[in-house]
């Protein structure tokens, strides 16, 4: 029998499906504005089985669009926090929280092949395309989430194979690295994307000085002649609708 909370998803897409759902095994790299919204999306459709890595706190500046963030939540583990509320969600949930970036000196540490489906929510630029790398060798379906900041419009969020990417930033600058370096993706890939570039408006808060992470997904861009990272703005309903977009096409996968 399906769980009384899960019965309209059952209804919607079978008993069968729905037992598939729940036995899929699902990992997300970045629980931030696109990412925590991605996992809590899974969760209440009925994924049992989620890792979530990020090896960040609670920001005050996390509190505009990033589920984890509240104000009695600042300075609390982000994994930590999204962990305890998708167990409230479902208790019955396998949800391991992971307090770690992926880098090239931690991403042996992943098997991803262990997994159905890898969601990408990472901002650092080096970081994520190591990750469609090494995703695209491994056997798990994944998908990308693409520049999230300086969106507005959300009818205009759209999904697209990698390549097939247009007008997003983020999606430029991961396709001239593969150029540059000559390693390319092994297989194709679906992105959550938007082409749409809103002007910041307000004042600029002071740069950070450029610490090897190249903020472009969520909150940062990268200023490449000041060498300096640029803070972009952002607003929730977007960054919800990239997360809830990812989760989507895991939960659409599995239904085909």
């Amino acid at each position: 029998m399906v769980n009384e909370k899960f019965n309209r998803v059952s209804l919607l897409v079978g008993d069968d499906t729905f037992e598939k759902i729940k036995e899929s095994k699902v990992i997300i790299f970045g629980v931030g504005g696109v990412g925590s919204w991605a996992a809590e999306s899974l969760v209440r459709t009925g994924i049992h089985n989620l890792t979530i890595v990020d090896c960040d706190r609670v920001e005050e500046t996390n509190i505009n669009r990033q589920l984890p963030a509240t104000e009695l939540t600042v300075g609390e583990i982000k994994t930590e926090v999204v962990k305890k509320r998708l167990l409230e969600i479902n208790h019955e949930a396998n949800i391991t929280a992971v307090r770690q970036y992926y880098t090239e000196s931690t991403a042996n540490e992943f098997n991803l092949s262990d997994y159905d489906y890898v969601i990408d929510a990472i901002d650092s630029l080096s970081d994520k395309a190591l990750l469609i790398l090494n995703a695209t060798k491994s056997s798990a379906r994944f998908f990308s989430s693409m520049g999230a900041a300086l969106k507005m419009d959300g009818s205009k969020i759209d999904v697209a194979e990698f390549w097939q990417v247009k007008g997003c930033p983020l999606a430029a600058s991961l396709r001239r690295k593969f150029k540059k370096s000559g390693i390319f993706p092994k297989r194709k890939f679906k992105c959550v994307y938007s082409p749409e570039i809103y002007r910041n408006r307000g004042e600029q808060p002071t740069a950070k000085a450029e610490s090897g992470i190249q903020d472009l997904n969520d909150l940062d861009s990268l200023d490449l002649t000041a060498k300096k990272a640029v803070i972009n703005g952002t607003v929730a309903h977007t960054t919800a609708i990239f997360g809830f977009m990812l989760a989507g096409l895991v939960i659409e996968d599995i239904c085909r």
